[in-house]
């Protein structure tokens, strides 16, 4: 009885488990969902070939470097990197002194690091040391909205993990800003970008509240003498962030090197060791019946099942 009732039960889910997929699909045929203009005018990432590229990609010092300048000079204004220290850097090149003064002297890192001040208990701030986290530029998450329109600039840490296309999403939206395409707004009158957002094809919504960061050729100055474009610029930035999201990246690719040959050795060895303990058994010199004795006493010698 009670397995006559269970399956009543389950022919009546099942039954209305069908009847709303096909009520769904009547529906969705016969009342489409109208076109969304981030739909149709949504732009995939450029093609943007680095130096950490593929399985035996590696970092580029110099590239990582001036990726670092562009961030200090332009990007750490609004946007932080909480989960990288300042003694990271000794993986793009730097000394302890070059860190140690990078990070303390005020001229190259001008953000100082919150403290306590020992005497009076008071809030106050000091010069970061190397073994600080890079600060945020603002104290609070309301003071960082205040400061951007309400719009709360993200973390870039992790960014070129987080984001789809990694490195190629974070030089595509820095070299995307644009006017707003006359087509959109003929197709879409009601998509006109608000006020105090910038038209970006490359982000989500088309819609961004970052203003443009990057404008103007020497914008920065290398130290490498390397000519500071647009393009340039946002190239290096968006490495170094591919660097800060995974600074382990040539260590895996060193270690997966390692284990693949190791696999591949360990594998022929295998096949040679299968090869020579059975290539009696699988190839006996007649098929007498005393050649087949003297095999089987042979591999039982060996302590080889036949």
């Amino acid at each position: 009885m009670v397995r006559v009732i269970a399956f009543v039960v389950g022919l009546v889910f099942a039954g209305v488990l069908l009847i709303s997929l096909v009520t769904g699909v009547a529906t969705y045929v016969s009342n489409k969902p109208a076109p969304l203009a981030a739909e149709e005018f949504h732009l995939k990432p450029k093609s943007l070939h680095l130096a950490s590229d593929g399985a035996f990609g590696k970092f580029d010092p110099a590239q990582l470097q001036r990726g670092l300048q562009v961030y200090t000079e332009v990007c750490s204004a609004c946007h932080s990197l909480k989960l990288v220290s300042f003694r990271d850097l000794k993986a793009l090149g730097y000394n302890d002194a070059e860190i140690k003064a990078y990070a303390g002297s005020g001229k190259e890192w001008k953000i100082q690091v919150p403290s306590i001040n020992p005497e009076t208990g008071e809030a106050t701030t000091r010069k970061a040391l190397p073994s600080d986290n890079f600060p945020s530029p603002f104290p609070n998450e309301i003071a960082a909205r205040a400061a951007n329109n309400n719009a709360l600039p993200p973390d870039l840490s992790l960014i070129t993990k987080s984001r789809e296309g990694g490195g190629a999403y974070v030089y595509s939206l820095l070299t995307g800003f644009q006017p707003q395409p006359a087509e959109l707004l003929k197709k879409f009158p009601d998509a006109k970008t608000p006020p105090n957002l910038h038209y970006n094809p490359y982000f989500a919504n088309l819609n961004i509240a970052m203003p443009p960061p990057l404008t103007t050729t020497g914008q920065v100055t290398y130290a490498d003498g390397t000519p500071a474009t647009v393009d340039q610029m946002a190239k290096d930035v968006a490495a170094f962030l591919v660097w800060t999201a995974n600074p382990e990246l040539e260590r895996r690719h060193s270690a997966g090197l390692a284990v693949s040959v190791f696999l591949l050795v360990a594998t022929i060895l295998g096949f040679l060791a299968y090869k020579q303990i059975w290539y009696e058994v699988k190839h006996p010199v007649g098929d007498t019946g005393s050649n087949q004795t003297k095999i089987r006493r042979t591999t039982a010698k060996r302590g080889v099942a036949g």
